[in-house]
């Protein structure tokens, strides 16, 4: 409970050297509330990591569930740059003292719904693996994941485990009228539309599963199987696929259909190899320390000069799955595949936010993942086509970003200190399809780092969408050019050439973090900030109803902390909040006037950097 956070971490840290003697165990649980609390309460990363480590080493069979429920009640509001690694520590902890094996279901059909991004291949393959190779339990999976894929909002990880689970045990619940297979069946197929290729083609599995174990269905499968997106789809895979099972079920004679559609048998036991991928990131990570040579910087004043970013200990590095795994995979159903988030699934983002040390910019990264490290384009893009629609996003994160008669694209983008993502929604209205269909990123602000994930589709069928993500990596805080995400394709014929150039909603204020303080503090720092280049101020008329409701949710949409009872006058809005980049932290402090009889602002921005105030000035007037 020290003041000094450098101290805390220490103590953190030499706890978990400690957990590993037997002998100094039965002590430290004593302290679980305490190391809980750090967890839930410490502003500094990586003391919350060092956290989230102790409790990984002090967890045993007495206490796995109370610490696993905490992991889980955490991983909501978890950084960004430790999420994965918590998930595969929760998948571990819940295998390894699971003494009834539902529960271990829960926690990992829990952990897809809280953090489905982050649930690496690896974890649903294990719990597919458990499920099949223990009889007791399938029939509560089965139970389970019918429930979970009720949910509104699917993440597609749920919807694989689901596809699987059903089309080998879906007949254990098919006696309630709640779980008939044609139940079954239409609720698998909700979420079809919605899904990425591979997750189609394993549907379409778990479809063909379904004709044997639920024969009665057969015609309303068929009827999928004929449709014209997947017997003539673009997809050779997903095509492939509805030609054969369609001619299997409808030629094949029924044993030998059951032949081989029939229940996989029991997988090999592999025991560890989630603990060994845990393993490896820790290797990596504790490489990244000594080779970057990070040192954790002392918490400094906010005002004041511009005070260094403070060093965080890295995460386990976010890496999709390596190959070695696929020989061994519990996932007959569909061969292994490395995802690629622009395949149109609504949340696989395997290599969001690597952990890359700050001194190592994404750009001299080797691209072992298979990703697009994207580099600014020499060529300028067509002309920017969504000026206006780009002003609404500066005090919000998700809306149509462009629209015309043919193409939506709609964003919905997430940021936290330093790191930022946006994911694109590719939506084509028109009943053609668009082929030959690309996008790139456009940026020349070298102050900005810009990696935007491969498409691995080149058309868009009418009526469909597509998903592709793009992280954003501030390097310095006072990056005035967004990046122009650009985008072409043909409609109806390869002469009907329609290039497209968008601006992504990337300014300098997403990468706000709020910062609380009194009145005294305040206006102490208000003061400290006065060489006229760390301020910049501007009256305007107001555009907008100057309603205090109103102005109050456009504000904290910008960001800041609102900061209620702390300006003298109660019609004034006084904000704090500190701009994370690379290289520096970077604190702020506006306070803004209205004058109603006039219809008047009177806004001023106080910056520890010169330069920023003037920019984030010129960014919120338009929205008053």
């Amino acid at each position: 409970q020290h003041r000094e956070t450098n101290l805390r971490y220490l103590a953190l840290e030499s706890m978990t050297n400690l957990a590993s003697s037997e002998f100094s165990r039965d002590a430290l649980k004593r302290h679980l509330e305490t190391v809980i609390n750090a967890l839930k309460t410490e502003r500094d990363v990586s003391v919350r990591q060092r956290a989230v480590d102790l409790l990984y080493a002090m967890c045993d069979r007495s206490n796995a569930m109370d610490i696993v429920s905490e992991l889980l009640g955490y991983l909501e509001a978890a950084d960004y740059s430790i999420r994965e690694e918590i998930v595969l520590k929760v998948a571990i902890l819940s295998e390894k003292f699971a003494t009834d094996f539902s529960w271990y279901v829960d926690v990992i059909l829990n952990l897809i719904r809280i953090a489905g991004d982050y649930v690496s291949d690896d974890v649903w393959y294990r719990v597919i693996h458990i499920v099949v190779n223990r009889e007791e339990v399938q029939g509560y999976a089965a139970k389970t994941v019918f429930e979970a894929l009720q949910a509104a909002a699917c993440h597609e990880n749920m919807v694989r485990v689901g596809g699987y689970i059903l089309g080998e045990f879906g007949n254990l619940i098919a006696g309630d009228e709640r779980s008939a297979p044609l139940v079954q069946f239409q609720l698998l197929h909700s979420k079809y539309h919605l899904c990425s290729a591979p997750t189609r083609a394993l549907l379409l599995t778990t479809y063909v599963k379904f004709i044997n174990l639920f024969p009665e269905i057969k015609p309303d499968i068929h009827e999928v199987f004929n449709q014209d997106n997947n017997i003539r789809s673009s997809d050779a895979e997903l095509q492939q696929r509805s030609v054969e099972y369609l001619h299997l079920s409808t030629f094949a004679p029924l044993d030998v259909l059951a032949t081989i559609l029939e229940e996989m048998p029991p997988f090999p036991e592999k025991e560890g190899f989630l603990l060994e991928k845990l393993k490896t990131q820790s290797k990596d990570e504790a490489m990244r320390i000594v080779g970057g040579g990070q040192r954790r910087a002392r918490s400094g004043s906010m005002a004041g000069s511009e005070t260094s970013s403070r060093g965080v200990t890295p995460s386990a590095s976010r890496e999709p799955l390596s190959n070695g795994l696929q020989a061994s995979s519990p996932v007959p159903l569909q061969p292994p595949t490395t995802i690629n988030s622009g395949s149109g699934q609504s949340g696989i983002l395997l290599d969001l936010f690597d952990s890359q040390s700050p001194e190592t910019p994404l750009s001299n990264l080797s691209n072992e993942s298979g990703g697009i490290l994207t580099q600014p384009q020499t060529t300028q893009p067509t002309t920017v086509v969504n000026d206006d629609s780009f002003n609404r996003f500066v005090c919000r994160n998700s809306g149509v970003l462009y629209e015309d008669e043919v193409l939506q694209i709609g964003v919905k983008s997430e940021y936290k200190h330093n790191l930022g993502r946006i994911v694109l929604y590719y939506g084509n209205k028109s009943s053609f399809g668009f082929v030959n269909f690309k996008t790139g990123v456009y940026y020349e602000d070298s102050r900005l780092q810009v990696h935007l994930d491969p498409l691995d589709v080149a058309s868009i069928e009418g009526g469909a969408q597509v998903m592709q993500m793009c992280n954003i990596e501030c390097l310095q805080a006072d990056f005035t050019i967004s990046p122009i995400l650009t985008v072409s394709y043909c409609l109806a014929t390869p002469n009907d050439h329609r290039p497209q150039s968008v601006k992504l909603p990337v300014m300098v204020s997403k990468f706000f973090q709020p910062f609380e303080m009194g009145r005294e503090d305040f206006f102490s720092r208000w003061k400290q900030l006065a060489d006229p280049s760390q301020e910049f101020q501007k009256i305007f008329p107001a555009t907008q109803p100057m309603e205090g409701e109103a102005t109050s949710t456009r504000l904290s949409g910008f960001g800041m902390s609102v900061l209620s009872g702390v300006d003298p006058n109660p019609d004034n809005y006084v904000l704090a909040g500190i701009i994370h980049s690379t290289t520096a932290q970077v604190g702020c402090l506006l306070r803004l006037e209205p004058n109603h009889a006039a219809s008047m602002y009177r806004l001023t921005i106080r910056s520890s950097r010169p330069g920023v105030p003037e920019i984030l000035v010129n960014l919120i007037v338009p929205q008053f």
